[in-house]
Parts: C-alpha cells; structure tokens; sequence
C-alpha cells in the first residue's frame, strides 16, 4: 500500500524461490569486440560502430565511452572528435557478428545442457559446477574457454531468477566485481545490492513505468521488489508483477519479455541515395521481400498478409510523400514468390512520378505456425512440394554460401545505388572466401 508518495512492506507470495540458479552471459562491446578479434591494432584505442547508412553509433569501446560519444549519437555532430582521437569507425558489418554470435553460443553448449539465446550478444544457461565448486569458478572457466575459442570478451552474472541476473550482469560489466563475474545467488545482503539500482535499470521496466514508480515514491530495485502486489498488478499488469516476484528470488518462467510470440516479419532500410526510379524500388523491394520470407521460414511461420511502405521522410527538397499498400495473399504462405508479386503490385498503387524516395519496407502479418496451418481443400501437394523444396534449397545455399548467393532477379538489372551506405565496412572475414584474414610468415 501506497502512503504518502512512499511504501509499506508487505508479505511475500506463499511460493518458494527458486533453488537452481541461472547464468546470464553478456558479450562486452559486441560489435567492437567482432572487429578487434580480427585486427589486433585496435587494442586499446577507441572505436566506434554505425547503424545503416552510416548514420549513428550504435556500439562503443570503452576508451571511446570514455571519450565522451554517446550511444545514438550522429556521425556528423563528432566527427572533430574522432579526428582529433582517432577514432576508428566502422560500418555494421552484419555478417561477421551474426556468425560471431553463432561461436559464441556453440561454446556455451559446451557448459549447460540449456541453452537460451536472449539477443545477439546475451544468453541465459543453467547455471553448472560439480559438487564442491562454486558458480564463480564455473563462471571463470566459461569465460576463459569463451575467450580462447572466439576472441570475445563477456561478463557473466549469476543469481535466482533471470531479472535478478540482468543485475548480477550489470553489475559485472561495470568493473565492479572482479574477473568479469557477478554471483548474487549466494550473496548474503542482496537488498544492499539492489539498493544501488535505480528502477528504470531492471529489466522489464520501460520509461513510462520508471516514471510512475518514481512518482510513487518507488527509485530502487530494492524498493520494487517490497511494493504491494495488488497496486503492481492494477498499474503494471501481471507482467509487472512477475518482476516484482523475480526481485524476490521466486522463478517466473512465463515472462514474456525472454520471448515474446512474433506477430510480424519486418525488412527495411534507409536508401544511401534517394530512389526516384521504379525500377530500382522494384529491385529493392524484391530484395526486402525475399529477406523477410527467409525469416519467416526459419521461426517455421507462414504469413496471410503483406504490407509495403515507401516514404520521402519528412525533411530534404523536393516533394514529399509516403504511403503504405496492403495485400492479402489467397491462403497462408512461405513462399517468396508469392510475396515478390504482392509488393510488386502494392508498389504499382504506392509509386508517384518525379519523387525521391528515401526509404522502403516490406512488413509480413497474419502469422500462424506452419505445421497447424490447414490447407486448401483444393490444393496441389505436388506443387507444394515443390514448392518446400526449392526454399529449402535457397535458404540452405545462402547459409553455406552467403545471404543472397542465390536470389531472386528481375529482368533488366540495374546498379544498385539505393544500396545502405557502408563505407568503413570491414571484411566478412568468417563467412566469405574471397575476404579470409591473410596471414604472412
């Protein structure tokens, strides 16, 4: 109960906390770490990462942190600062962190029979150790063994529950703890601990609930974890709730923030040059259909409906315009085909003459898990089949090979200058023959 803009204790649920503790691994400086592993000159000296076309930083190395370069922050507005630093910058290079990402979980594996990928750079694990050796030590050996396999830093935090680990990680990546490791399942005090955590730092808690917590007299993770259940539940709903329990050490596996359903498949860009030529917006628009089919392929979906959005965005001479079409395919598909021809025809309604256009997206909707998905009573199996099969072989070629090793053309190829703007990309150095680290001796 709520008095006065503070709070009153109250009891804990009538269930037992978790005895298992969980393990959250978090790559340090991801991105930054990805291009150090394959240029050692860059040990030590600040670098920067950008997001599509080049626009803003997105990743940090310490030194450039400390540098004063915040996160988001746009290239032109620091660009006197990373010349008089010597900054290195580079473009996101996607392929190389994705495959990183891919070595690093492969060698959690290695540690805890489960495995939860959370993000490109995190991941949850049953926490191991035999008899007589405690997480901390466990914690060590996964992280030399992570950082003798890959070339990538991370800090690990230990505790009851996921929330309680988010903390223990944090922790752990501010230097506040020795060896990169945070074990708060076996700390004595952890309502000290939590006191040092502003609410708006755990996990789960938005702006707006941080702000409401702090109007209500709530500024700690201490303070969340001891609020009434009954007033947690009426402003932050049960998801709030599960917070608050998890605070206490009490397990919520049903949280929805470790993985919420997919509701819709989203590929777009920002063009590196406005884009006033149909036939290039027809080539890109392939290009984002066929991405956004292959992810949906690969979480086992099928989609009943596609969108696309074409747009000036609001600033730069010229007229502006945007607009969004909608088409709703015959029944529930995968197959890129059949979403090629939708954009298609939704840009044929969208498209205006003389316009530059700075940006396109294709968004997929109505999703439903493909093997419950109930056929048309009038369907082709053979066709089907294949139909499976030939997706199956593109979405193979391109992970043995590289994205868009084969893809699908349209007749009269132009030069594609819409292309995102990249230009300090580094190497594919893991996934591209031609661009294999050369070493001389």
């Amino acid at each position: 109960m709520f008095i006065s803009g503070g709070w009153r204790p109250v009891s804990f649920t009538a269930c037992k906390p978790s005895g298992a503790a969980v393990a959250l691994v978090d790559c340090n400086n991801f991105y930054v770490s990805c291009e150090r592993v394959f240029d050692p000159s860059l040990a030590g000296r600040p670098v920067v990462v950008l997001s599509n076309n080049d626009g803003c930083v997105i990743a940090r190395s310490q030194e450039a942190k400390r540098l004063g370069i915040r996160m988001g922050t746009p290239l032109f507005t620091c660009r006197g600062l990373i010349r008089r630093h010597g900054v290195r910058v580079f473009s996101s290079n996607y392929a190389l962190y994705g495959d990183m990402s891919a070595r690093v979980m492969e060698t959690l594996r290695q540690f805890s029979p489960r495995v939860d990928v959370y993000s490109i750079d995190e991941a949850f694990l049953a926490c191991g150790g035999g008899p007589g050796q405690p997480p901390g030590h466990w914690a060590g050996l996964v992280r030399t063994r992570v950082l003798r396999c890959t070339g990538i830093p991370v800090s690990i935090g230990i505790a009851a529950t996921r929330t309680l680990a988010k903390i223990a990680t944090r922790l752990a990546k501010a230097g506040t703890v020795p060896e990169g490791v945070c074990d708060l399942a076996g700390c004595g005090d952890i309502d000290r601990v939590l006191q040092a955590v502003g609410v708006e730092h755990v996990w789960g808690i938005g702006r707006k609930y941080a702000a409401l917590l702090r109007r209500s007299g709530i500024a700690t993770a201490r303070d969340l974890k001891y609020a009434d259940d009954g007033w947690v539940r009426r402003c932050m709903t049960v998801q709030g709730l599960r917070t608050v329990m998890e605070l206490r050490g009490i397990d919520c596996p049903g949280r929805e923030d470790a993985g919420a359903e997919a509701v819709s498949v989203l590929c777009s860009r920002s063009f590196g040059t406005p884009v006033d030529d149909p036939a290039r917006l027809r080539e890109a628009l392939v290009e984002y259909a066929s991405r956004a089919g292959e992810k949906l392929r690969a979480r086992g979906l099928l989609a009943a409906a596609l969108q696309v959005f074409i747009t000036t965005g609001g600033h730069g001479p010229g007229p502006h315009d945007s607009g969004a079409a909608t088409a709703t395919l015959p029944f529930p598909s995968d197959y890129t085909p059949d979403f090629i021809r939708a954009a298609l025809g939704c840009l044929e309604r969208l498209y205006c003459r003389g316009v530059r256009y700075r940006k396109a997206g294709v968004l997929l909707t109505g999703l439903q898990e493909a093997r419950s998905c109930q056929p048309d009573l009038f369907n082709d199996p053979e066709r089907d089949r294949r139909r499976a099969g030939l997706m199956r072989a593109l979405d193979a070629i391109n992970a043995r090979w590289g994205r868009a090793t084969a893809c699908f053309a349209l007749p009269g190829r132009v030069p594609r200058t819409w292309r995102m703007r990249r230009r300090y990309m580094s190497s594919r150095y893991t996934t591209c023959w031609a661009e294999l680290p050369q070493v001389r001796a």
